[in-house]
């Protein structure tokens, strides 16, 4: 009896395993959903992606000089690194990821720290000109790129209300368009080494920060001043007096996380142009959510990230600005804050 009753259960599972097979293999593939390639999270803001959400980082060199503001597009970066690019003038490294303008610039010309970072974080690296020891980089082929030393008046436009070489734009049609002429990949392939919390509530500071200037040499036209808003938890953004907006759209631009990172710097020609040291460290600040938080920065996987006690530190959803400044004078002569 009891032989009998196990061979039955057998053939049940049996009879059950083949009836789930059968299904399976009568399933016409075309009819099944696809599998989902894409993020849910943007890398570089922490805000719910939106599609399409597998671009591929593009990093574009964006002039900074007086003559070329208002800029176009910066308010729309993810993520603006703030370098000197020879002397005391600064020049930015605009990161889009999660959306695109239609028309960023003025573009300006590539220094190395900024091919290092574009091929660090696998981006489309967008300039126009170089330094010699950037031309070298970009020449040898560590980063797809486009640049308007090569594409002037086709892919890179200029705008006639500027002199050169504050009036070079380029659209992110002309972008694609560069990427396909390369064959350069335009999905994301890589993993950010940046991290977020859940909202600005998450960021709790014992130290209080509604005010933030950040100063590059004597120079108030490069004077940086960031104001925060405890409603929108967001801090508008002003650069020599003047509030730093989008050229076609006007609006202010808005970060949720300021960061100051203290690195190397050296002077390595006539012109000013400097050598900066992205891959040691070294003291930092992060303002977010209306306060400060002395920390450390370090190199992930060539990307300066904010850590402390060898952990990454979150950053409040949204956008970034990162301000790079000289061990000399240092952050306590470049940096002030007030309650």
């Amino acid at each position: 009896m009891k032989n009998w009753i196990f061979a039955m259960l057998i053939l049940l599972v049996l009879a059950v395993f083949a009836a789930g097979f059968w299904i399976i293999m009568k399933e016409d593939p075309e009819e099944q959903p696809p599998v989902e390639n894409s993020l849910t999270i943007a890398p570089y803001t922490g805000e719910k992606a939106t599609p399409p959400t597998n671009r591929r980082t593009v990093m574009a060199v964006i002039n900074n000089h007086p003559d070329a503001r208002p800029q176009t597009g910066l308010g729309e970066a993810d993520m603006v690194f703030e370098m000197i690019a020879e002397y005391d003038i600064t020049r930015f490294l605009a990161l889009y990821q999660s959306d695109f303008p239609e028309t960023i610039g003025p573009i300006r010309s590539a220094r190395e720290y900024f091919v290092e970072l574009a091929a660090a974080s696998d981006a489309f690296f967008v300039a126009h000109g170089y330094s010699p020891a950037a031309q070298v980089m970009l020449e040898s082929g560590v980063v797809d790129h486009v640049n308007g030393i090569q594409h002037d008046g086709t892919l890179f436009q200029r705008s006639s209300d500027r002199v050169a070489p504050h009036n070079s734009y380029i659209t992110a049609e002309n972008i694609e368009t560069a990427m396909g002429n390369v064959q350069a990949s335009t999905e994301y392939r890589w993993k950010s080494p940046y991290y977020f919390y859940d909202s600005a509530e998450n960021a709790k500071l014992k130290e209080q920060a509604l005010s933030v200037s950040v100063a590059y040499g004597t120079n108030e036209l490069f004077f940086n001043e960031y104001t925060y808003d405890s409603k929108s938890h967001l801090y508008s953004r002003s650069s020599g007096g003047v509030p730093t907006t989008d050229k076609e759209t006007l609006e202010t631009v808005k970060v949720s996380n300021v960061l100051v990172f203290e690195a190397p710097h050296e002077t390595v020609d006539s012109e000013g142009r400097q050598s900066i040291d992205l891959e040691n460290g070294g003291k930092a600040l992060l303002f977010q959510a209306g306060g400060v938080r002395e920390i450390e920065w370090s190199s992930i996987d060539g990307m300066p990230v904010p850590t402390e006690d060898g952990e990454t530190v979150k950053l409040v959803p949204g956008k970034t600005w990162f301000h790079v400044v000289p061990t000399a004078p240092g952050m306590e002569q470049s940096v002030s804050y007030t309650p």
